[in-house]
């Protein structure tokens, strides 16, 4: 294996922006609409505030930016909102004050936001993939990278958007969200940074406190979305029904009680396994040509498929359970070697047999069409792993972890707990006296996966990330500024139907999408 493995790092280089070709569109005619006199209905618009995590706070591209903040989801609605109310509404956030965020650090690096980025420049082998800013090689002005989050120094009573990034809905109702820093798994930085007094204030009392007349809450993402892009690896932070429905109605019921006459709207969970962090990178994006297959064969398969046949023989695993283990390499396209808790563990009998050079492989197989594979694997798939003398290549020769793929069972979790979260949801609005509007999020999103495009005021977009019509931004997860139009869209309809308003819609056109890749010099 050790000849072949230049072959498995272009691989990983190049899978996931292959992935992302556009397929063909067919070109649609631009949807007419007849302008309408806009109005507030019975709605009032005067003090807008929002909470939620990301997707509030404006977050994309993996990180929370000046220009991201700048379009995001609730200042779309506040645009809006100012002239369906015949005023220009004010709307003050958080302000980062940073071009690129904060996405991570690598030694001393400090790394921005994501950008697809061709790193061996137009003439190499590999292709364009999310990277962030400040990675070695990238042309300025991305190789400056981005900054640690700094305290927030604006008048945080007058804060309209209270989006904090990566919290699940507990989170919004605990003082410890704020602090302490240490030893408290609840403690969040980028709301510490503008609570008004940390550790003791809270994200709901912060935004109840500025006396809104109209708010948006949209939380309960986080609560699958952190358990799903882990692979299903971490039970620990998948909310259970009963908490998150405790979690909403405490939170709905101290919004409804702290105005009689408030009125709002709040969002719904979208089904995450749709999203382009697990459409991405193909179950079977390992490609191979015929030598590389045979190699693979006679070094591992050949072995590891004798050593179940011979577990099949003595009774320890089904028929059924070999032939879904079984590996098979041919020259294209070949499943990812992952890990499946579900399977049989063989470790004990490995041992105990003389295969102890399978331990490694003691639940692996080959992914399926069933599976999907994270965009996160795409930073390893066709690497070598380590300890393994250059012979193991993550995904090829050697089963990727827990986190690298979402198997079935894990899969169909997640959507029954999705929609028993939209149930709790979808009640809050029905039994708050028709002062709730409910946007259906999740059936406009995956109205739009089943399309695979849609066209708004003249732009075409589509459930992805490529450029020049996806309409997520570069980490797969987010929104772009354009699918936060697009969202922001699905909000003022609720409202509209709910509020007998006649709030304008956001010009999709007006918003960018994600950009075309740099290349290297």
């Amino acid at each position: 294996m050790k000849k072949n493995k230049y072959i498995y790092f272009a691989l990983a280089a190049s899978m996931v922006i292959a992935s992302c070709k556009q397929e063909p569109i067919k070109p649609e005619a631009p949807a007419t609409t007849t302008p309408v006199t806009p109005s507030k209905g019975t709605a009032d618009f005067t003090k807008f505030v929002a909470i939620g995590n990301s997707l509030t706070a404006g977050y994309q591209a993996g990180a929370l930016f000046t220009e991201g903040q700048a379009n995001s989801l609730p200042k779309i609605l506040s645009t809006q909102f100012s002239l369906a109310q015949g005023a220009t509404l004010a709307f003050n956030q958080p302000d980062i004050n940073s071009d690129y965020g904060y996405y991570g650090t690598a030694g001393p690096l400090i790394l921005g936001r994501l950008i697809l980025y061709d790193a061996d420049g137009v003439a190499g082998p590999k292709t364009a993939a999310p990277a962030p800013a400040g990675t070695p090689g990238m042309p300025a002005p991305y190789s400056k990278g981005g900054d640690l989050p700094a305290p927030f120094t604006g008048d945080k009573a007058a804060l309209n958007n209270f989006g904090v990034p990566g919290i699940q809905l507990g989170q919004v109702l605990t003082p410890l969200t704020g602090g302490p820093s240490t030893g408290n798994p609840a403690y969040n930085g980028l709301y510490a940074r503008f609570a008004t007094n940390p550790g003791t204030s809270t994200i709901l009392g912060d935004a109840l406190a500025t006396q809104p007349t109209f708010f948006l809450f949209d939380l309960g993402n986080n609560d699958v979305l952190g358990y799903a892009v882990g692979g299903g690896s971490n039970p620990a932070i998948f909310t259970s029904e009963s908490t998150f429905t405790g979690y909403y109605t405490t939170a709905i019921n101290t919004i409804l009680g702290s105005n009689a006459n408030l009125k709002g709207v709040i969002a719904n969970i979208p089904d995450v396994t749709t999203i382009p962090y697990f459409t991405t990178v193909t179950w079977n994006a390992i490609t191979l040509d015929a030598a590389t297959a045979t190699t693979v064969t006679t070094s591992l398969a050949n072995n590891y498929n004798g050593f179940l046949d011979a577990m099949k023989t003595a009774g320890v695993i089904t028929q059924a359970e070999f032939d879904k283990r079984k590996l098979t390499y041919v020259a294209g396209k070949n499943g990812v070697l992952i890990s499946d808790e579900t399977l049989t563990d063989l470790t004990a009998a490995m041992n105990a047999n003389g295969a102890a050079a399978l331990v490694p492989y003691a639940q692996a197989r080959q992914a399926t069409s069933t599976d999907l594979i994270p965009l996160s694997a795409g930073a390893i798939l066709g690497t070598i792993a380590p300890n393994t003398n250059n012979t193991g290549v993550y995904g090829v020769s050697f089963p990727v972890g827990d986190a690298y793929a979402l198997i079935p069972t894990e899969a169909t979790e997640i959507k029954a707990r999705t929609t028993a979260f939209n149930a709790t949801i979808a009640a809050a609005a029905a039994g708050s006296n028709n002062r709730i509007a409910l946007a259906d999020v999740n059936a406009a999103f995956t109205a739009l996966v089943t399309a695979k495009a849609g066209v708004y005021n003249g732009v075409t977009i589509t459930p992805g990330f490529a450029p020049p019509t996806g309409a997520f931004s570069e980490d797969g997860v987010h929104p772009n500024s354009r699918g936060y139009a697009f969202m922001a869209n699905i909000i003022i309809d609720a409202i509209n139907a709910k509020f007998t308003a006649a709030v304008p819609k956001a010009d999709i056109s007006k918003y960018k999408g994600t950009a075309l890749p740099i290349n290297k010099p």
